[in-house]
């Protein structure tokens, strides 16, 4: 049989040319060949140069893709032509089937054709991204040949009467078609470009994105192959491997994405509607967001419906292939009818060309090639929609925001947190709803094609079938909407454990101090107890849920079979219909499974667009006083500018004439020239928060320009109300404010950028420039501590100096670890409230701005502070730049500085004028004043105390600071790993990245116990086994079926029954392994979801346990915020996340296993393919893993920081709106919303270039499968049965690799919670053991105590140095002591060492003959009292703070309270002992809550009373009530003080004074005072 291009049969006609060369069916197809080689000789030699050329710059840049016009529609084209090349090759090959010798001719031009099509292409694409179009003509005169042939054959072959029923007539015709598109689609290129017959060609720039390098999300710029493979991520997924992805890396959002193009995209769809409606009344409720939302982003949604569709309807290609393929190998695969000759060639039918199973096979393929890609597309589409949607909703909320009034705030309709939970969770609600959309629409389409076919196949049963899955999907509902009930519950247990671990671990060092832990510690189980419980409702649902989506299948199949037995006696359960109707319930479930959450994500999302649309309706600034205002046109408002004095401004006249002449003007007149020294000037004003009474009522205030103006008043009579009147932050009942500006002292001064909706509003507000304003609650940024100063202003050093040194925050400064470049946090948590007060007045100072509003800038300060800020900051900076200030204070020391007071009274004003004028008109007010005045200067003689406050302060953040450098380099590696620059090992790292968390594993999993774990184990392998086996049992009986029949068909019965054949055999056992596999379902998904509360309890129990018992070295190290989040994000994770996961990973895995050793059984030819393939597998997992990683915490991360800016913001409004400031800050937000969005898209990219990887891997497995169990049947006499059995299989395996690589990606994210915990779990512990046991202890100890310090060092971790070096001291029972000494003396660590808190590692304390070392740390707390300097409340009641441990008696009690002077305070409150406390006692002045500490340590009564600093943060009237309490109530204590103000231990019986950890001085206070060189004298000196 030797190979002929026309074959070579004796008789041959093959090449008989006897009725003209265009006779001879051969000729044509040797014809055919020529245009296909033309183009292989042409471009093969100029891609390899190009090649070549190009190999040096592989990366092409991407600014050279410019995309010749139908790009698209070519790129389609050409798939199409490949595709029916393919099918030509195919017919050729099977046509080819019936002769002997083999025609080439047949099918070799067809493979000719499929190379030249892929040629094309490639040429193509490279030509448009070098740009040389000229290279087009090699195209354009293939196509022009290759159309010519084509014709000349399909002309030829209708000539001879070939008719449609002949395939190789259709393909012929519709290749020429195709060929002739392509045509017309080169033609277009050349002449709509002017490229070729042109001197000019058309000048066509690439798109503005891809100028950009910083452009890095190439999805929409590349071409079709590119965008439906995600080709453009695989240098991006293989980097991650060698460096982090960081934003830099993802760079920035192309223009189309961005939140600014998709809200202004949004804003249009809003007005479109605003204009339709009569009056253009703004339209209300949630229909209108719909209805906008539906303008604006219903195109992308449709296309991606669209996909869904298309992939649907593709994905049931799968069940009929291998009914077909099935059903053709049990007729030994044989065609009936003979092929038909003609042109001395054969012809087959298209008919006879589907019965070949091998067609069916590359059918299958191709069929599930473009499912899985339509699938990845409709889901990317859908998911950049709703990613583009949450944008501009995002942007929409921010720029309400800055329109809200804030009287909306401050009566609490709104608060910070609503509206946070309107960005976080409502606009994912509404993008969520986006993604699951299209399922929404393809759903039923799904299910009615599903059923359509099951009815199909197997008749009535499949109804029954598909009924009982409807059933039993309301079931999943009900199962959903607990679900997320048992998540609410869960949630508020969890919020309130987090609330008393988080005042656990605040308190901890007094809980430590008292021996208290245990208590507490208890009380957090307790809820954590709750917790638990309401866990197990979740975690019962949960495994339902993953029951029933186990289960519904078998159960269908089963009753479904068990039926259609029954039902016909005679019934065909032929492996195709069996195994077909298998898949098809497969397919069935899944939307089934779906419409759950999508139901429940559409209710939420309604809502979601309720409370949207409430929050758009709320009122903005400047709303209600002209609502016309925004819609009327022009003449209608003129009278808005009337009252606006003309700009220049009279400078030569004094302002003092003017004043003198203020008496002859009414408030109403239309403001005169004396006007023009005003800077705001406010007539008749009403003014209110809200609709009711007006807060502030008959305003007329003027204040002049360039000088000092002072507000003063008692408390709540209206100060700050009148700052934010003037700017406009109030509804304005009647009246007018005016502005003038001046002409500006800087550029800057007066730049008032306005923005959409800025201007519009305040009928008599002139527009004002920006203020700088320092509000009474100081606002900061989360950014270092220049940001908060400079606020976006350029850095002018001097300037920057000076307003440091006037606000004297360099001292603060110095602390701080990185200076002024310190982050503050949230709110600026790590400052005190002084000090973030004087950062807020700092900032004001620093703007240039014509006018400063200053509110109560001195509250938080001491007097020394005030002093200075006032001498410094206000009468010198703002004086020498004639600034004008308004300055609202209570310190009235400073009025004779002020050039204007006004003074206000209960919401008016009482009197306005110069010091002088009030001394004069107001005679009595200014004798009120006088005598105030000369208080607060007697108390500023008093008040000896150097900056104590501010001393303290410094000190506490010295600490805090300390530890929290500490910090970064001890634990927490994770979370700071973004601060820490350090490339050393960036290799290690990597390899680190790449591989599994092995060992948190096995700390998860060894946490549920020994029992569970085999349970969990051996469960899961029996229920997949036991899968496997139903499903071989089912293949066994369809080939008996079969084998039954042809029995029949020889024995000539009619039935298949009277040949002894039943099926009832076969049915009992199928019904029983159905049963058992539900059974054992139930099994798995409870065992899993037990294990994972076993688990959640332990680890929780245990972190608990080991976190009271830590050191305080762990808490003063770590940042409160990082052990917190272990036990919230951590904990949380651990309890709800990780065992779905668990559970998703095993069973994929399983599943996949399972799947692959069922081919590999039915054809054992697959194992060499799997090799390659296994590998493929392995790669794409392992570079997907490290990426995903890297993105999903990248847009958690960029997620905070959008998030905070929204709290700040809403907080700051006041602050943002006096600055101008809110362009800037919406500039801001595009750029977190904008990170963030690239982060999510570049996730979603990452995941759709894994599944289609995925599938395609998965198509493959199908297509070697189908053909090798093909060949197999045929030629081994493999059974139909198992044939459709591994075909089935082979179905499911791309689903599985994608849930497992999935999951594995997820499982490795979640598995770091576990590593975090583990690295908590691993602290030492505290040793609580002491030599001697509780019992051994005397009842009363110490009785007197007498304290005696033999040599004693210590040091607060091994691996530093000590910070007390051989310290003797003997204090006698009943001793006052008093130490002293410069911070960092050691003074603290000498109470500390009392209590064993620190190392004592040399010497020892011995306390009433006892060595303290010798007891059980719990016994030795609890007989010492101590009183800290920062007095610590915990939320519960007063009982409750004064004894957590319910020992002591009420009268006990009160007896404390009238010691510690609190009586008549708890008495008036309501419940008296069991008043509550708020969370840190903030219901209480800070003066209070020390005295309630010094309470509870009198309630002790114990006979050693230790103060550390107790005095520092209270008033002197405070102290000398505790000083005197200390004298009277503990007489016969002893008590050992730790001063700060030396003059409060001048009365002791010994003093202590100490230096870098020695004991300097040790006498009697009287004694050391006499000495002149004494250190002690010099405090005193320094103190007075």
């Amino acid at each position: 049989m030797s190979l002929a291009f026309c074959g070579n049969e004796n008789n041959s006609f093959a090449y008989n040319v006897d009725g003209g060369v265009l006779n001879n069916g051969c000729f044509l197809d040797a014809l055919n060949v020529v245009p296909h080689i033309f183009l292989l000789f042409i471009t093969f030699p100029i891609l390899f140069i190009g090649w070549g050329s190009q190999s040096s710059k592989v990366h092409i840049h991407h600014s050279t893709w410019l995309h010749f016009p139908g790009h698209n529609l070519r790129w389609l084209l050409t798939f199409i032509l490949l595709f029916v090349l393919v099918c030509e090759i195919a017919e050729g090959i099977v046509s080819d089937g019936f002769t002997v010798s083999l025609h080439l001719h047949l099918y070799m031009p067809a493979g000719l054709a499929f190379m030249a099509g892929i040629t094309s292409i490639i040429y193509y694409h490279n030509i448009e991204t070098s740009n040389f179009p000229k290279l087009l003509l090699a195209l354009l005169f293939y196509w022009v040949l290759a159309f010519l042939m084509k014709t000349i054959k399909f002309a030829k072959y209708t000539e001879e009467g070939i008719s449609l029923r002949q395939l190789r007539y259709c393909i012929t015709g519709l290749l020429a078609l195709l060929y002739g598109l392509l045509l017309a689609v080169e033609i277009n290129v050349i002449l709509g470009r002017r490229y070729i017959c042109f001197s000019e060609a058309t000048e066509v720039k690439p798109p503005e994105d891809l100028q950009d390098l910083g452009v890095r999300f190439l999805q929409p710029f590349v071409n079709l192959l590119s965008k439906a493979t995600y080709w453009w991520m695989n240098t991006f997924i293989t980097a991650a491997h060698r460096r982090p992805i960081d934003l830099k890396v993802i760079g920035k959002l192309p223009i189309a994405m961005r939140a600014l193009t998709n809200y202004l995209k949004l804003r249009r769809a809003f007005e479109s509607q605003r204009v339709k409606r009569p009056l253009g009344s703004m339209p209300q409720g949630p229909k209108w967001i719909w209805r906008a939302l539906r303008l604006a982003f219903g195109r992308p949604l449709i296309i991606s419906i669209t996909f869904r569709f298309l992939a649907d309807l593709l994905g049931f290609a799968g069940p009929l292939c291998i009914s077909g393929i099935v059903h053709h190998i049990s007729k030994d695969n044989l065609t009936i009818q003979p092929p038909i000759k003609l042109l001395g060639v054969y012809f087959i039918s298209s008919q006879e060309f589907l019965e070949n199973a091998y067609v069916l096979a590359v059918l299958l393929f191709f069929a599930l090639i473009l499912q899985r890609t339509f699938l990845q597309a409709s889901y990317y589409v859908a998911i950049e929609t709703g990613i583009n949607l949450r944008g501009a909703i995002q942007t929409k909320i921010y720029n309400k925001i800055m329109r809200l009034c804030t009287s909306n705030m401050s009566m609490g309709e709104l608060t910070v947190g609503q509206i946070c939970n309107l960005v976080a969770i409502d606009t994912n609600q509404l993008m969520w709803f986006f993604f699951l959309c299209p399922n929404l629409w393809a759903m039923p389409v799904q299910i009615i094609v599903g059923v359509i076919l099951l009815y199909y196949l197997l008749g009535i049963s499949a109804l029954i079938g598909a009924t009982v899955i409807a059933l039993l999907a309301p079931v999943q509902y009900f199962v959903a909407t607990k679900l997320s009930q048992a998540q609410k519950s869960t949630l508020e247990y969890s919020s309130e454990r987090l609330k008393k671990t988080n005042e656990l671990l605040r308190g901890i060092k007094l809980l430590k101090l008292y021996a208290w832990e245990h208590i507490f510690c208890q009380s957090v189980e307790e809820t954590r107890g709750k917790e638990l419980t309401s866990l197990q409702a979740f975690a019962l649902y949960t495994s339902i849920s993953i029951f029933m989506n186990a289960a519904i299948p078998i159960a269908a199949v089963l009753t479904t079979f068990v039926v259609h037995v029954h039902i016909s006696e005679d019934a065909d359960l032929s492996p195709a219909v069996a195994f077909a109707s298998l898949s098809l319930f497969h397919i069935l479930v899944t939307p089934l499974f779906l419409l759950s959450s999508v139901v429940r994500s559409t209710v939420k999302a309604l809502v979601s667009a309720q409370k949207l649309s409430e929050f758009f309706s709320t009122e903005e600034i400047g709303d209600e006083q002209e609502p016309q205002l925004t819609i009327t046109p022009g003449p209608s408002n003129h009278h808005k500018y009337q009252a606006v004095p003309l700009k220049v401004v009279n400078r030569k006249r004094h302002p003092r004439e003017e004043w003198n002449n203020y008496g002859h003007e009414e408030g109403t007149l239309p403001p005169q020239e004396g006007d023009q020294d005003l800077c705001i000037r406010i007539t008749n004003g009403y003014f209110t928060w809200t609709d009711g009474h007006p807060t502030l009522s008959n305003v007329d205030i003027r204040v002049p320009f360039g000088q000092l103006t002072m507000i003063v008043g008692q408390v709540g009579c209206g100060k700050s109300s009148l700052l934010l009147a003037a700017l406009g932050e109030m509804q304005r009942v009647s009246g007018m404010v005016n502005w003038n500006s001046l002409p500006s002292l800087d550029s800057e001064g007066d730049e008032s950028p306005t923005s959409d909706k800025d201007a519009a509003g305040d009928g008599d507000i002139q527009k004002r420039g920006s203020v700088a304003y320092a509000s009474q609650k100081p606002w900061l940024l989360n950014a270092t501590m220049v940001e908060n100063i400079t606020f976006e202003m350029p850095m002018i050093k001097t300037r920057y100096k000076a307003v440091i040194e006037a606000c004297s925050l360099q001292p603060d400064i110095d602390i701080l670890p990185q200076g002024d470049q310190t982050e503050i946090g949230e709110r600026g948590i790590i400052l005190s409230g002084g000090q973030r007060q004087r950062i807020g007045v700092a900032r004001a100072l620093y703007q240039q701005t014509n006018v400063v509003f200053l509110d109560d800038p001195f509250s938080a300060l001491d007097i020394h502070l005030s002093d200075h800020l006032m001498q410094e900051g206000i009468l010198k900076l703002l004086r020498e730049e004639k600034r004008t200030v308004v300055l609202v204070t209570h310190k009235l020391q400073y009025l004779p500085h002020a050039d204007w007071i006004i003074a206000m009274k209960d919401g008016t004003i009482q009197t306005e004028g110069t010091l002088k004028d009030i001394q004069n008109s107001e005679p009595e007010l200014f004798d009120q004043w006088k005598t105030l005045m000369h208080r607060q200067d007697g108390e500023f003689e008093k008040e000896t105390v150097a900056e104590s406050m501010t001393v303290l302060e410094r000190k506490n953040l010295r600490r805090a600071m300390y530890s929290k450098e500490a910090t970064k380099t001890e634990m927490e590696d994770e979370e700071e790993s973004v601060d820490s620059d350090e490339d050393d090992n960036l290799s290690q790292a990597m390899r680190q990245r790449a591989t599994i968390p092995w060992r948190s594993c096995w700390v998860y999993l060894s946490s549920a116990g020994l029992l569970l774990l085999p349970l969990l184990l051996l469960s899961q392998l029996v229920k997949h086994s036991l899968m496997v086996a139903i499903d071989y049992w089912l293949a066994h009986w369809t080939a008996h079926v079969i084998t039954a029949k042809t029995v029949a068909a020889g024995r000539n019965c009619t039935a298949t029954q009277e040949c002894g054949f039943g099926h009832s055999w076969y049915l009992s056992v199928f019904s029983v392994l159905c049963c058992l596999g539900i059974a054992l379902c139930l099994v798995t998904s409870v065992a899993v979801e037990w294990t994972g509360l076993r688990v959640a309890k332990e680890l929780h129990h245990s972190l608990l346990s080991k976190i009271i018992l830590a050191p305080m070295r762990l808490f003063e190290t770590t940042p409160l915020g990082s052990i917190l989040n272990r036990f919230s994000s951590d904990t949380n994770t651990i309890d709800q996340h990780i065992p779905a996961t668990l559970e998703c990973l095993t069973r994929s895995t399983l599943l996949c296993v399972s799947a692959l050793g069922v081919i590999s059984y039915v054809t054992p030819v697959f194992l060499i393919a799997l090799v390659p393939l296994a590998i493929a597998c392995y790669f794409i997992q392992k570079y997907f893993r490290v990426a995903s990683r890297d993105l999903q915490q990248l847009e958690d991360s960029t997620q905070l920081p959008l998030l905070s800016h929204f709290s700040e913001t809403v907080e700051g409004l006041t602050t943002i709106r006096a600055f101008r400031y809110e362009p800037r800050f919406r500039q801001r937000l595009l750029q977190y919303t904008d990170a963030n969005n690239i982060a999510s898209l570049f996730l979603t990219a990452a995941n759709r270039w894994l599944e289609v990887r995925m599938d395609y891997i998965g198509a493959c497995v199908v297509l070697i499968a189908a053909v090798a169990s093909i060949t197999n049947s045929l030629h081994n006499k493999l059974s139909p049965g198992l044939v459709g059995l591994g075909l089935t299989y082979a179905l499911m395996v791309s689903n599985y690799l994608n849930w497992m690589v999935r999951n594995l990606a997820d499982m490795e994210v979640q598995l770091g919670s576990v590593k975090r915990i583990n690295g908590l779990l691993k602290t030492e512990p505290e040793n609580y053991e002491g030599l001697l046991t509780a019992s051994q202890v005397p009842e009363g100890w110490p009785q007197q105590g007498e304290i005696q310090i033999q040599n004693l060092s210590v040091r607060y971790d091994t691996t530093l140095k000590p910070v007390l070096k051989q310290v003797n001291a003997h204090i006698s029972p009943g001793q006052k002591v008093g130490v002293c000494g410069r911070t960092g003396s050691g003074k603290s660590s000498f109470s500390l060492a009392f209590f064993r808190m620190v190392d004592m590692f040399e010497g020892r304390i011995i306390i009433d003959n006892i060595d303290i070392a010798k007891l059980p740390l719990q016994t030795l707390r609890s007989r010492f009292s101590i009183i800290l300097q920062d007095p610590f409340l915990f939320s519960g009641t007063i009982r409750f703070n004064l004894d957590p441990e319910m020992k002591a008696t009420d009268d006990m009690l009160w007896e404390a309270l009238e010691i510690a002077q609190l009586k008549p305070v708890v008495k008036a409150l309501p419940g008296g002992l069991d008043a509550m406390v708020t969370e840190g006692g903030e219901n209480f002045s800070q003066g209070q809550r020390q005295l309630f500490c010094l309470a509870r340590a009198f309630v002790r009564k114990s006979s050693i009373l230790i103060m550390d600093e107790a005095t520092a943060s209270i008033d002197m009237a405070t102290e000398s009530i505790l000083q005197k309490v200390v004298m009277t109530a503990f007489a016969d204590r002893t008590v050992v003080t730790i001063a700060h103000r030396v003059h409060t231990i001048l009365n002791a019986d010994l003093v202590i004074v100490m230096k870098r950890g020695v004991i300097l001085e040790y006498d009697r206070p009287q004694a050391l005072l006499e000495k002149e060189d004494s250190v002690f004298a010099s405090f005193v000196k320094a103190d007075k």
